[in-house]
């Protein structure tokens, strides 16, 4: 099940730790490919910044000469402050397009590298995180690092330096005013520092919740037909919709925080430009200074404290996006118990496909204290066929997850033609296996799609041999587009025996020295089952072929039989040798032939 609300205040709680606006320094090696563009938005940010405070002086020079006999002189003031106007606007859409371009580019770039990095994780991580949380992190995360990079750094350092470049600009205009309104800024500093750090911690909440509730929707959403058949949709509404309220809530707080801490400093400074403009026009009044210098003084202090606002503002927007990319990180830096090996081990082409087993053990690391295999001793001859029965949970399934190195066995060796499979490459060996699950995987795609991802480059003659081999043309050329019908979200189209029929056709055109078979045809009619068998005979001569089944009406023909329990190999042999011999085997095909033939 998706998190519930004490699992999400249990990972708040793990995670926030070390929340501070360093971590957006993660964000650099994402950003330093792009010097050239970091450097002409930056060009064009100082640019701009110049630009605005050379307004005030245009304006004083405009003001204190209305009085001027000569209509020139005011004439050429005014073209300057026009041309200025006009350099400030350009200045500022190319910032813009420079900036938020970088910002995309980089963003790009971020969701590319996490989902490169969890699409290779293996099965061990995805026991640990919903997936739900995971696409969170990759669209929710990075459209706030977005906001970040492509509009509130930019703003930030503009306003940065429109704040000190005002400050000494103010100084030089009237030292008295200035000092008068430094007094105001110990007064905006500590609302900013106290409700931005409550800020942060509210803003991770939120996302959190927010990632819950995604997985949470992910989870229900893909299994609906169960959830509807079980009449289970008020209790997956109502845990959505307290997920939701819990994230709303959230959000309030944040909003109510961060909209109190704006409140606040807009009105302090804001207050205390007023009073600065007091005393100023006292001095005007007195003569001791120009009105074209005071509204100079006044429109820098408004520069400037326009600069702190928005420098209040963005502070939280940074927090929020230094949270995020923490998240991000959490996963770019996670570390996989299945790793390649630092210099891999080249396998000998052609693939002969010998398989070996030697004294393994396994346990999965969400049930450390259950075996599920112990002291595995077995070898696979290249182009032998071996099936594996025995009960639900005996780990049959497992010697196919260890051989396609979803996981790596706890003491033991696996090896392939005598390479022990920690030492290649997991793309590498994958390559030559071609797997059938037991809950055949169907993407979003056409049917041709489908069974071209077992082959790529295949064309389509390939993929239509494939599927006659696998029993599947007839009912993929029934379809309303035939081979480029568009099969819906995890097959929603097919029939269960359709879906497996699609993945057979999948694995025969991968064309593998390695066929792994787990319950290949657990979904299937009788008639097609035949066909499908007899396609998989012809398949498995000359590879080495692991077949996983219940139905022993499949393994009959297998050269070799293991019967598993609990984890170990209890019996070896042809189907005929383990009647004879009595035991488990025995028991489930009396169980299979003579009960169901009764049955009948």
């Amino acid at each position: 099940m998706a998190r519930t609300p004490n699992n999400v205040a249990s990972a708040k709680q793990d995670r926030e730790k070390s929340r501070r606006l360093g971590a957006l320094r993660s964000l650099l090696p994402f950003m330093l490919p792009y010097r050239g563009l970091m450097s002409l938005a930056l060009l064009a940010l100082v640019a701009t910044a110049m630009i605005s405070l050379s307004l005030p002086l245009a304006v004083r020079r405009v003001i204190d000469n209305f009085g001027t006999s000569e209509a020139k002189i005011l004439d050429a003031y005014f073209l300057a402050a026009f041309l200025v106007a006009a350099l400030l606007a350009v200045g500022t859409g190319l910032r813009y397009a420079l900036v938020t371009r970088l910002g995309e580019r980089v963003v790009a770039d971020i969701r590319k590298a996490v989902f490169d990095r969890v699409i290779s994780m293996s099965p061990a991580f995805y026991e640990r995180i919903v997936t739900g949380e995971v696409l969170s992190r990759i669209t929710t995360d990075t459209t706030l690092i977005l906001s970040v990079i492509g509009s509130s750094v930019s703003i930030a350092l503009r306003n940065l330096l429109i704040f000190i470049g005002g400050l000494v600009l103010m100084m030089l205009t009237s030292a008295k005013l200035t000092l008068l309104v430094l007094l105001i800024v110990p007064a905006v500093v500590v609302p900013i520092l106290t409700l931005g750090r409550r800020l942060r911690v509210i803003s991770r909440e939120n996302q959190d919740w927010i990632a819950a509730s995604s997985g949470n929707a992910s989870e229900s959403l893909t299994a609906v037909q169960t959830v509807q058949a079980f009449t289970n949709e008020a209790a997956s509404k109502g845990q959505f919709a307290a997920m939701t309220e819990s994230s709303f809530d959230a959000a309030r707080r944040r909003i109510k925080t961060r909209s109190t801490m704006t409140m606040i400093v807009i009105f302090l400074v804001f207050s205390g430009v007023i009073g600065v403009l007091w005393i100023g026009a006292h001095d005007v009044r007195s003569g001791d200074m120009s009105a074209g210098a005071l509204v100079q003084f006044v429109i820098y202090a408004v520069l400037v404290a326009g600069a702190v606002a928005a420098l209040s503002e963005i502070w939280s927007e940074l927090q929020r996006a230094a949270g995020a990319t923490e998240r991000l990180v959490e996963l770019l830096q996670t570390e996989d118990t299945v790793r390649d090996p630092a210099g891999s081990a080249a396998l000998s082409l052609p693939v002969k496909g010998r398989i070996a087993f030697e004294n393994v053990a396994f346990s999965y690391p969400a049930r450390p204290d259950i075996s599920a295999l112990d002291g595995i001793d077995l070898v696979i001859e290249p182009g032998e066929t071996v099936a594996f029965v025995g009960p639900s949970g005996a780990g049959k399934t497992t010697i196919i997850q260890l051989i396609l190195r979803f996981y790596d066995p706890n003491s033991g060796r696996i090896t392939i033609d005598g390479l022990d499979l920690r030492h290649i490459a997991r793309d590498v060996f994958r390559r030559h296996v071609a797997l059938v699950p037991q809950d055949p995987v169907i993407f979003a795609a056409s049917a041709r799609d489908n069974i071209r991802f077992g082959k790529p480059d295949a064309s389509d003659a390939q993929i239509e041999a494939a599927a006659r081999a696998a029993a599947a043309h007839d009912f993929i050329a029934a379809l309303p587009d035939g081979y480029d019908s568009y099969l819906g979200e995890r097959g929603v189209m097919l029939s269960g025996g359709q879906k497996q029929r699609i993945a057979i056709a999948r694995a025969i055109l991968r064309d593998a020295p390695v066929l792994l078979l787990d319950e290949a045809t657990s979904a299937l009619d009788a008639e097609s089952e035949q066909a499908v068998q007899a396609a998989v005979e012809e398949l498995s001569r000359g590879r080495t072929t692991l077949v996983v089944a219940h139905r022993l009406a499949t393994v009959k023909k297998a050269d070799r039989i293991v019967v598993l329990e609990a984890g170990r190999i209890v019996a070896t042999g042809t189907h005929d040798a383990l009647v004879a011999k009595g035991g488990l085997y025995a028991r489930l095909a009396r169980l299979q032939f003579t009960e169901g033939a009764s049955a009948a």
